[in-house]
């Protein structure tokens, strides 16, 4: 079925191969790659949109010696199906299997570990300057998309590389989408010079008509620097990357494989660093995937057939859709709500606020921490604004949070989506360090809702509040529960008594509420009576509540799909502790490990969060007290 694919067990190998054999591989890579993220799901679409860059890039580097480094890695399924993974990747995302992202520890030809955007060049940076240290001659590559290239961090190494001037290589993979519609003033640069390749052929052709002259060519091109760039600004209005200090190339057609191997082949001949601009389209090859890029972004498992999705059996909406609907109807009256999300309106769920109130709809691109401060600045002339971010994101804007919103005690909701164990997209993604990091953090408050009806009471409770607030939910369906249309008061720190018992309390936040629910369950059967409480807030804590329990019963327990280290089971201990009061306390949570990729109930047992494991070590620990 795969008959060239079959014989690639090594990079070497794709040098063998004729022009005509590697367009035919490129074909029978995508058609591998789409099967396995339909069986598996996975990013489909923008890893089908850099098979012939791969191929290219296997074709004229010399990997592991050369350094390729995938920005994200949302792209990086082919690099590692050539690389010796090509037996393995039917077990992509899944527990025990190949990740879905570059890892160090996975092969010694992903060069860098990566999963969150725009840090390709300055680890490629910090490569080279090794490499120059120890006197080696290798080349060092890093591949960015044009959404990861609208992150700070990615023009700070633009600018050092530039500055410094040793020999690196950035391919600027330009598919005019990160996961949505790219936005920002460098999308709209980027376009202007995908319809102006003309600059580059004149620029070109003018170089060596000038060097033709016999006898004074030299000097005439090298004094005629101010016709270039003149040239240059007449047709483009400002060429960044050549003024950083880069050789610009491009943009240049990024399927194209011959071509790529010349442009390739210049590069690694090239004094300083390069920059070279390729256009590719995302979802190349497979027609649903084509017509839809942002769906295919990153999807569930899907039917090959007809590129729908494979519907999971829970009807219950999300908690995204439910934190989306929300929003818009407490905007409905309030003018002052406004809503900020980095690069993913889809993901977070404001896509429909944004198609309801544009003009109080704000898309930053990859950018968490302009994000926050923006939001900052709005809060300090009298928004509201709600910034939702993916739980593992938002931790780049750690001091954005600090010093511009806790420290000026700015009215700014942070609403964290994917908070907890996120499942395939592994350690890179998972949510378990936002207690934690929010939770130290002066006047912040820390909401964590039990189900879909709960986010809807904290956003507006939430909304009311003119002090900084931060609530996390899980990723995927809620539990069902009945909606209100309604909006009542939430009180501030205190939490929901759940089930009564005698013997014990367990106290639980978020998605672990309904576990403790289940835990209770169990151990009544075992003749132990449990209380559970939602305590609904980690900061503040309701203290009167732990307290009271503190005298009442033999053990008190946290569950928490959080990190222990300065998590709400910390914040429990901290209050017993500085109040003396004498109480066992067992705690649940995640344990300190980077928690590998599965499902969610995998991940749950790995860390011993499913109620039986919990109920297992309760029992036991009770036996020790006695």
């Amino acid at each position: 079925m795969y008959p060239l694919l079959g014989k690639i067990n090594e990079p070497d190998d794709v040098k063998k191969l004729s022009l005509f054999e590697l367009e035919a591989l490129a074909r029978e890579l995508r058609q591998f790659i789409t099967e396995t993220v339909a069986a598996n799901g996975g990013h489909l679409a923008p890893n089908l949109g850099t098979i012939e860059l791969t191929l290219a890039l296997y074709s004229v580097f010399q990997f592991p010696k050369d350094k390729l480094i995938w920005d994200v890695g949302h792209q990086a399924y082919a690099h590692k199906i050539l690389t010796g993974r090509r037996d393995r990747f039917a077990t992509l995302r899944l527990k025990g299997g190949i990740t879905g992202f570059p890892n160090r520890m996975e092969s010694a030809y992903d060069a860098f570990g990566v999963g969150h955007a725009s840090t390709s060049i300055s680890a490629a940076l910090g490569m080279a300057i090794a490499r120059d240290i120890a006197k080696r001659n290798n080349q060092i590559i890093a591949v960015i998309g044009d959404g990861a290239l609208t992150g700070g961090m990615a023009y700070e190494a633009l600018n050092n590389a530039g500055s410094l001037g040793m020999h690196l290589i950035v391919i600027l993979n330009d598919n005019e989408m990160s996961i949505d519609a790219n936005v920002g003033a460098m999308s709209e640069y980027l376009a202007r010079l995908r319809i102006a390749p003309q600059y580059n052929r004149i620029k070109k052709d003018m170089g060596n008509l000038l060097m033709s002259i016999p006898h004074i060519g030299d000097t005439v091109y090298r004094t005629a620097s101010h016709i270039k760039d003149g040239l240059r600004f007449a047709m483009i209005p400002g060429s960044i990357f050549e003024e950083m200090g880069f050789h610009y190339s491009g943009p240049i057609d990024g399927h194209n494989i011959p071509l790529l191997q010349d442009v390739f082949a210049n590069a690694k001949e090239m004094e300083g660093p390069v920059f070279i601009h390729i256009h590719t389209r995302k979802g190349k090859g497979y027609l649903p995937a084509e017509k839809e890029p942002e769906k295919f972004h990153g999807i569930g498992k899907f039917d090959l057939d007809t590129g729908k999705p494979i519907k999971s059996a829970s009807s219950a909406p999300s908690f995204t859709s439910i934190f989306s609907r929300t929003l818009i109807d407490l905007a409905e009256s309030r003018r002052d709500i406004v809503a900020i999300t980095a690069a993913m309106p889809t993901g977070t769920g404001l896509k429909d606020f944004g198609e309801r109130f544009p003009d109080r709809f704000f898309d930053v691109g990859i950018a968490e921490e302009h994000a926050v401060t923006m939001a900052a600045g709005m809060a300090a002339d009298g928004l509201h604004p709600v910034i939702a971010l993916y739980s593992t994101f938002a931790q780049r804007a750690f001091d954005q949070l600090i010093h511009d919103v806790c420290l000026q005690n700015l009215p700014v909701t942070l609403c964290l989506d994917r908070a907890g164990l996120v499942g395939q997209d592994g350690p890179t993604h998972h949510g378990v360090f936002d207690l934690s990091y929010l939770r130290q953090i002066p006047n912040m408050t820390i909401l964590v809702p039990k189900d879909e009806e709960e986010l809807r009471q904290m956003l507006s409770a939430a909304l009311k509040l003119n002090t900084p607030t931060a609530i996390r939910y899980p990723r995927g369906a809620g539990l069902g529960v009945a909606l209100t249309d309604s909006f009542h008061d939430v009180e501030i720190g205190k939490s929901e008594l759940l089930r009564k018992g005698k013997d014990i309390a367990l106290l639980a936040v978020g998605s672990m509420v309904d576990a403790a629910q289940k835990t209770a369950a169990i151990l009544e059967d075992q003749g132990i009576s449990a209380t559970v409480i939602n305590m609904r807030f980690v900061k503040p804590l309701d203290k009167d509540r732990i307290s009271s329990l503190a005298v009442q019963k033999k053990l008190l327990v946290t569950m928490e799909e959080n990190v222990f280290a300065g998590g709400f089971g910390s914040a429990v201990l901290e209050y017993l502790a500085d109040t003396n009061q004498n109480i066992s306390l067992l705690r649940f949570g995640i344990p300190d490990a980077f928690i590998e990729q599965g499902t969610h109930d995998e991940l749950l047992s790995l860390c011993g969060l499913q109620p039986v494991q919990m109920a297992e070590r309760i029992f036991h620990r009770l036996r020790e007290l006695i």
